[in-house]
């Protein structure tokens, strides 16, 4: 404001010389995102990410928010014996009824599992149209036969009609199909109205691309789809990715386009209609989901707005969280396309910054407004299962429990007490080493306020022991890693709160308090006081071993003088072992377990003193092993025995061709050597010879076969073979060569694929040569194998990739880096005609192609086999088109349809009869597929696949598969 105004009387803004400036204050709410509650905020709740999970994600909560597909789901019988992760019904009711009743997000692991994926394919994206087409169809085939048969189709079921008709006669040919979802292109197109223009875009059949009408014969025609009917639920799939012939490589289409809130399928007198379709339906749809892609062709994040209830009101499903938004949000600012950046300093004239936006729409569902009150329907809980119901309310009550636990953990200690029983029950069957397993004792969730006498009570109660004549020890971790009884507890602390003790307990290192209770029993096996302890007692377990038997067992504890030796208790325990009296034994103390077994031998004439023996150690005794004995004994002593618990390893097998399988277990040692573990194998599978057993080991994260084998002896020990990273694993795979495995890594392995030269036939075969063969010896190998033309027929082996030729080997190259995991190898016999060329003839390649649209432009695609051909000065294009046909061996009305061209880096010259094709090739020596070849254009008649087997594997993409 100029002060001009400011001080100008009549404006009114000075009063007594004063001016009141009013300031107005908006709060925002800012969202703290760990303590955002979803449901508080929107009424939904989200769904966890799994790893890679996101796009699933997004489709779940499109098609749970589609109320009559909910109410299906809901429908489908399942039973209470059921469980999630075997049955997708069930795992979809439990997941969909989380996301109706949870307060926080819901876990999609049940539903994945009932999949039959694992953890490697929640790590990998995959492709959301093929998901929900593959879920779908599941789902439809799950509901047959049931209440809610026929809902998919139903739902979204439309069908349109492929159409060529006859120009100049009067031939129409029509074909009706069905489809679930549409895909429209997204390039080239401003929005999803050009997407179906060019959808029922009319193609003409004329020229050299006529259509053979039967009894008319080649005849000019129209081509086109036009639509019979539409669903209530429409799902459009925006292609924005496609292959770039160019790069070849997948590329992201971040092009703006626009789709509208309300769409009209009827417009301009319904020229999307087939003249079959129903007029009184009217195709009126109103948007319900956006689901959006984040990101480039190499991965990226998906989220989703919807509209649950059609109302003005947006919802993001990004995850496990949910927000509202606004219409320009969901719509607008998913079209993609370029976004430009305000200018900095506005008073210049400077070139607006543009950048591309790479968040956008890639699938939008619609309902049509006709069937919105029957889509959008109530769904409450009288349309769940009575079971799942209980079942349900159940879990939410166990998770509510846990939460409640959780957050009271504060205001309790855990104790947990250990007692002779425990001893005697795990030493032997779950443990070998140590005392006991503290997780397998009982265990008490006792107030921290609470007197440990109190306790004490509590454990009377639990236990039947008089408090009087109960004594706990506390237990401690020592510096080699072992949990012992350190320490009575003194009768001070016996007087604090179950908090302060818990205090003491840390000292141990442990989580929670631990304690051993120590019962003394009489002769009546009645419950006696426990003996005082002096500093000179201490308290020793012991352990019984049985060589012939191979058990351990715990025999009892004993109270002893420090001072007094091993010698003057082997009477008591041999009472205790059942032994005679005068039995002579053998004793060891169990000193520590990891990294490795320390057991040494006590010698019994010295004091546990001088022993360094103290509270809590454990002393593990035997039979004194005859000489002879030895021998027979897998593990004749303590220390051999627990050398073998400790490196006992339970393997789990599984043939290499059916990995998901386990074939048999062994238990191996991880000691075992290379040679051990292939033997043990071969003993099991009764195969004679080891060195034909090959081992492959698993990888954690993919749960799958590593890609390389291990080498004949490659490793040491069986613990070499079940690393993977800092994971240990116990599945190994396997298989039986035919010839031993040291003699297989000496050879070169190649997959060739033979071209007969009279029979329409292609035999893979497998060339098994020493590595440092030439390719001559792979062609006598071959010839061994294959049915030749004649018996003097000459064989070459060329490497083909992408339908080109791009080399003929030489006889003499070492097979060693011959690769062919990316390229095919093929053998063929070379003509007669190409192994004596004159000068007035040339050898070419010749390649089949069709022309795609790619980067609005043609592009040339290559398909088939590729082969070479001689052609002879003043040739004529009918006299090699008469050569080619024979050669191939294609009808006449087929071959009239094919067109001829000279290519040249990729450009076609199309050719007519009369042209001499001999003076287009301007070399006489062969070069490589890039240089030039005589391209045969016409359709590729042959079943789609989005890749050729070994080729391109970077591009390649797994496959959605629902197992169960």
């Amino acid at each position: 404001m100029p002060l001009g105004d400011l001080y100008d009387p009549s404006r009114g803004y000075l009063v007594n010389d004063s001016v009141v400036v009013e300031a107005e204050v908006a709060v925002r709410k800012v969202l703290d995102y760990w303590s955002y509650d979803s449901k508080k905020e929107t009424g939904y709740v989200g769904l966890k990410n799994q790893g890679a999970t996101c796009y699933m994600n997004s489709l779940l909560q499109t098609l749970y928010h589609i109320p009559y597909f909910r109410k299906a789901v809901y429908h489908m019988p399942t039973t209470e014996n059921d469980l999630p992760s075997g049955s997708i019904p069930l795992a979809l009711q439990s997941l969909f009824y989380k996301l109706q009743y949870n307060d926080t997000s819901v876990a999609t692991k049940e539903l994945t599992k009932s999949f039959g994926w694992d953890t490697y394919d929640s790590f990998m994206q995959h492709d959301v149209q093929e998901l929900n087409r593959v879920l779908c169809e599941k789902l439809e085939d799950k509901m047959k036969g049931t209440v809610v048969e026929g809902t998919i189709q139903q739902l979204f079921e439309g069908h349109h009609m492929n159409y060529i008709e006859c120009i100049n006669v009067d031939y129409k040919s029509t074909r009706k199909e069905s489809f679930y979802d549409l895909q429209l292109d997204v390039k080239g197109c401003r929005d999803v109205y050009a997407s179906f223009d060019k959808y029922v875009e009319v193609e003409r059949l004329e020229g050299d691309n006529k259509y053979h009408a039967e009894e008319h014969g080649l005849q000019d025609a129209k081509k086109g789809v036009l639509f019979i009917d539409f669903p209530p639920v429409l799902q459009l799939q925006l292609k924005r990715f496609e292959y770039d012939f160019m790069r070849d490589a997948m590329v992201k289409i971040n092009d703006r386009y626009e789709f509208p809130l309300q769409l009209d399928l009827d417009r301009e007198n319904g020229k999307y209609l087939s003249p079959d379709a129903d007029r009184s339906v009217r195709n009126l749809y109103t948007l319900h989901s956006v689901l959006v892609h984040s990101g480039g062709v190499h991965g990226g994040h998906y989220y989703a707005f919807i509209r649950p209830t059609l109302s003005d009101q947006w919802y993001k499903f990004d995850d496990e969280r949910v927000t509202k938004e606004d219409v320009k949000r969901a719509l607008e600012e998913q079209y993609g396309g370029e976004e430009e950046l305000p200018p900095t300093n506005p008073g210049f004239n400077n070139t607006p910054f543009k950048f591309t936006k790479y968040s956008n729409a890639y699938m939008l569902v619609y309902i049509r407004e006709s069937d919105k009150d029957k889509i959008i329907c109530n769904v409450d809980e009288k349309d769940i299962a009575e079971h799942l119901r209980i079942r349900l309310k159940k879990e939410q009550e166990e998770k509510e429990d846990k939460r409640r636990y959780k957050a009271q953990a504060h205001l309790y200690t855990i104790i947990k007490v250990a007692r002779d029983e425990d001893l005697a029950e795990q030493i032997g069957r779950d443990i070998y080493f140590d005392l006991v397993d503290h997780d397998k004792v009982r265990s008490f969730r006792v107030q921290k306020q609470t007197s440990f006498m109190a306790f004490k009570e509590e454990i009377a109660k639990e236990f039947g022991i008089p408090i009087q004549l109960q004594r706990f020890w506390i237990w401690a971790k020592r510096q080699n890693h072992t949990y012992r009884p350190n320490r009575p507890l003194l009768p001070q602390e016996e007087a604090q709160t179950v908090g302060q003790l818990r205090e003491v307990s840390n000292k141990t290192h442990t989580a929670e308090l631990r304690l051993f209770l120590e019962v003394e029993f009489g002769p009546d096996l009645h419950p006696i006081a426990p003996p005082d302890k002096s500093k000179d007692d201490i308290l020793l377990f012991f352990k019984l071993y049985d060589p012939e038997k191979g058990e351990l067992r715990y025999v009892g504890r004993l109270f002893l003088k420090s001072s007094s030796k091993p010698i003057e208790i082997l009477r008591k325990l041999n009472q205790m072992a059942g032994f005679d009296p005068d039995e002579e034994i053998e004793l060891y103390e169990e000193i520590k377990f990891e990294p490795c077994v320390m057991c040494e031998h006590l010698d019994k004439r010295t004091s546990f003193r001088l022993s360094q023996i103290e509270d809590g150690d454990i002393i593990c005794f035997q039979k004194s092993p005859p000489l002879e004995s030895e021998q027979e004994c897998r593990y004749p002593d303590v220390p051999s025995f627990l050398e073998y618990v400790h490196n006992r390893q339970i393997v789990r097998f599984r043939a290499l061709d059916r990995p998901k399988e386990d074939a048999f277990c062994l238990e191996l040692s991880k000691q075992h050597s290379y040679d051990e573990v292939v033997e043990r194998v071969a003993r099991k599978i009764g195969l004679d010879d080891p060195s034909k057993i090959r081992l492959t080991p698993h990888n954690c994260y993919s749960q799958q076969p590593k890609p390389q084998p291990i080498k004949y002896r490659g490793v040491e020990h069986l613990s070499d073979m079940l690393v993977h990273y800092n994971q240990t694993s116990d599945i190994l795979y396997y298989e039986v060569l035919d010839i031993p495995l040291p003699e297989l890594q000496g050879l070169k392995n190649l997959k060739v694929a033979f071209h007969h030269a009279t029979k329409d036939e292609v035999v893979i075969h497998n060339i098994r040569l020493p590595k440092q063969s030439t390719v001559g010896d792979v062609i006598n190998e071959l010839k061994t194998k294959v049915e030749l033309s004649h018996p003097n027929a000459e064989l070459r082996l060329l490497e083909v990739f992408y339908h080109k030729i791009y080399k003929i080997f030489a006889p003499n190259e070492k097979i060693e880096n011959i690769n062919d995991q990316y390229w095919t190898l093929r053998a063929e016999e070379i003509p007669e005609e190409e192994k004596n060329l004159g000068p007035n003839d040339r050898l070419i390649h010749v390649y089949h192609f069709t022309k795609e649209s790619a980067q609005n432009q043609m592009q040339v695609q290559n398909f088939g086999e590729p082969f070479f051909l001689v052609i002879h000065e003043g040739e004529t294009l009918a006299e090699v088109k008469e050569r080619i046909q024979r050669k191939l061996q294609v009808p006449d009305e087929e071959f009239s349809k094919w067109k001829f061209a000279f290519l040249s880096l990729g450009r076609p010259e199309y050719l007519v009869d009369t042209d001499t094709v001999f003076n287009r090739f301007q070399r006489r020596d062969v070069y490589g597929a890039w240089e030039q070849y005589l391209g045969l254009e016409h359709s590729d008649n042959a079943p789609k696949r989005a890749y050729s087997v070994n080729q391109n594997r970077h591009t390649y993409e797994k496959p959605v598969k629902i197992y169960n």
